[in-house]
């Protein structure tokens, strides 16, 4: 079995290896589970060595800052253990998703955002219980039609979709704008 560890933040991992000779009914899942795994390894390596107190710094104009691309990113786990039946992993969110939702505004810090721990344990408890659910999923599962409505199920019209879309693409996106931040607030590359 391949170990993909994701530092002290995060529940070790481990992931089945998937070829298409042993492919199983829970295939998709242990997938999407790999890219995951990625994207919380990612977010550790780029926001460990940024100080507390710079986390909702914004060095430039509607640049969005490390503790808005992360806690937008935190309120979507709990949405994804819904759309594959896993509800009874959801954790109780120390924030509203009021501040971190699609399209709301990123602003520097003026008391509307928590501190980055709880931003970052946030994040971090809830998409670890999608990374340990996910494998576990049947295949059908992922095969049903999406329950979102408008332009999200139009560009994903099955839960495998917008599971795929939401623990892999949506992730990489944001921590893409997190990578541009540290660059832009001078603390360089992550790696």
């Amino acid at each position: 079995m391949a170990r993909a560890t994701v530092t002290a933040r995060t529940l070790a991992y481990t992931a089945r290896p998937m070829t298409t000779s042993t492919a199983t009914a829970n295939s998709t899942g242990s997938m999407i589970a790999s890219s995951l795994a990625l994207s919380l390894r990612y977010t550790d390596d780029l926001v460990k060595s940024i100080p507390a107190d710079r986390f909702c710094e914004m060095p430039t104009k509607d640049m969005n800052h490390p503790a808005f691309c992360v806690g937008h990113l935190a309120i979507y786990a709990n949405r994804v253990l819904e759309m594959i039946g896993r509800a009874d992993l959801k954790i109780a969110m120390p924030f509203g998703d009021e501040h971190f939702k699609n399209g709301a505004p990123c602003v520097a810090q003026d008391g509307r955002y928590p501190s980055k721990d709880v931003i970052c344990d946030t994040f971090t408890k809830g998409w670890t219980n999608v990374l340990k659910a996910l494998p576990e999923v049947d295949d059908a599962v992922f095969a049903r039609e999406n329950p979102a409505e408008g332009r999200f199920k139009e560009m994903f019209p099955t839960v495998g979709g917008a599971v795929n879309f939401l623990c892999g693409g949506h992730n990489m996106m944001h921590l893409g704008q997190i990578s541009t931040w540290r660059r832009a607030a001078g603390l360089g590359s992550a790696h």
